[in-house]
């Protein structure tokens, strides 16, 4: 039995959306640019999948891009922004992902100030120091809405009315990317311009993402060609992965009170069973959070230890950021909230789904009070799985 709480990394996709990804390849697979039957078939297929990843956030079908995936959404959000507006200040929080920060520091090299607004130790924007950051030439604010790593839901509304009422001018993007299918996403009431979304964080096929650009927002293409997309991203349409990715915001959107409520008990379940049973424990995730991500550091272990122990185990957890996993510098997101550095090394990232069950819960937490004790006694250095294995007999795995 496989226990996977690495959500935030990537999901199971939906048996539906499997089904259509492979019928809509073996049996749709004509290019929704020719005039012929079955070019005609491919875009009534898109514009089907536009409409329901609109519906997700509320917003019109017009006014979705498809792309492949978050990363080349935030990468049009912001140097599309750039490229079309005269403006050379950006705002940003330190705890955005990869996608965003590596992004932002691209157009820093080209000339772009880049300022990054203050969180307190929840990794919440605090608003008042945000509104001091914005100049006239403010031209882009990006901000996640739910942090990859801790779970943090930020301001977003807060921080878009506060950008408007000092310039209304600039445009206020939005990474959605952690947050959609478990939050609430309404684009007018969020008040935003541009949102990023992934499909694979939802159930759906990787390698499809979409941008929402409000209707009138300043943004240029980063990609030229054959004009598809009303021009904004030239390039055949994956209209497999667009009709999986339709079929998923769907799935994912639908009953998601009741999804979040669920997933809401479980997070609880785990956190205190490890609280209650686990001694030297850090919780970093903090309350009132996105429903599905819980940021727990163990005192005296090395994540990667942790994770490879609880692998042996068939549960599949994370040490951080998927996108960053495989680096040796401490996590940017829990040192900017103030985690100390040995508790950082030993932070576990836990992320449910939908698919998630009490009995997932329960079986981790007792799986964690073994290894846990045992790694602390044994003060493994190594994090590789081959030396854990030479290590199973101690471990009692």
């Amino acid at each position: 039995m496989e226990i996977y709480f690495d959500n935030s990394a990537t999901t199971r996709p939906y048996d539906e959306v499997a089904s259509a990804v492979f019928d809509t390849m073996s049996n749709n697979y004509g290019n929704p640019s020719s005039l012929h039957k079955l070019g005609i078939e491919a875009e009534r297929a898109v514009k089907t999948a536009k409409e329901r990843v609109a519906a997700g956030i509320k917003a019109n079908p017009s006014e979705i891009l498809f792309t492949s995936g978050g990363t080349e959404s935030d990468n049009i959000a912001l140097f599309g922004t750039a490229s079309a507006n005269r403006g050379r200040h950006i705002i940003s929080t330190p705890l955005e992902h990869p996608a965003i920060i590596n992004t932002l520091g691209e157009l820093r090299e080209r000339g772009y100030k880049i300022d990054y607004t203050p969180v307190d130790s929840s990794g919440k924007v605090i608003l008042k120091d945000f509104e001091r950051l914005i100049r006239p030439d403010t031209f882009l604010v990006t901000a996640m809405i739910v942090n990859n790593e801790i779970g943090t839901i930020e301001p977003i509304a807060e921080m878009a009315k506060i950008l408007k009422s000092v310039n209304p001018r600039a445009v206020f993007h939005t990474d959605a990317v952690q947050g959609f299918g478990k939050v609430p996403i309404n684009v007018d009431a969020l008040g935003v311009d541009l949102v990023s979304l992934s499909a694979h964080k939802v159930h759906g096929p990787k390698g499809m993402g979409a941008l929402y650009i409000r209707r009138g927002t300043k943004i240029k293409p980063i990609i030229y060609g054959g004009g598809q997309q009303q021009g904004m991203r030239s390039g055949t349409e994956n209209v497999p992965g667009m009709v999986g990715f339709g079929i998923a915001a769907k799935i994912a959107t639908t009953d998601l009170g009741k999804k979040i409520e669920r997933m809401s008990a479980l997070k609880e379940r785990l956190k205190n069973g490890i609280l209650n049973s686990i001694d030297n424990v850090r919780i970093n995730t903090p309350d009132n959070n996105a429903p599905h991500i819980l940021n727990v550091s163990f005192g005296g272990t090395k994540a990667e230890v942790v994770l490879h122990s609880l692998e042996m185990q068939d549960i599949f957890v994370s040490s951080g950021s998927a996108c960053s996993s495989h680096k040796k510098e401490p996590s940017y997101v829990l040192t900017e909230i103030g985690v100390p550095r040995k508790m950082i090394d030993g932070s576990i990232r836990f992320s449910l789904s939908e698919f998630s069950t009490e009995e997932d819960v329960d079986i981790t937490i007792e799986a964690l009070k073994k290894i846990i004790p045992r790694l602390r006694k044994l003060n493994l250095k190594s994090v590789s799985y081959t030396h854990l294995r030479a290590h199973e007999t101690e471990l009692h795995l």
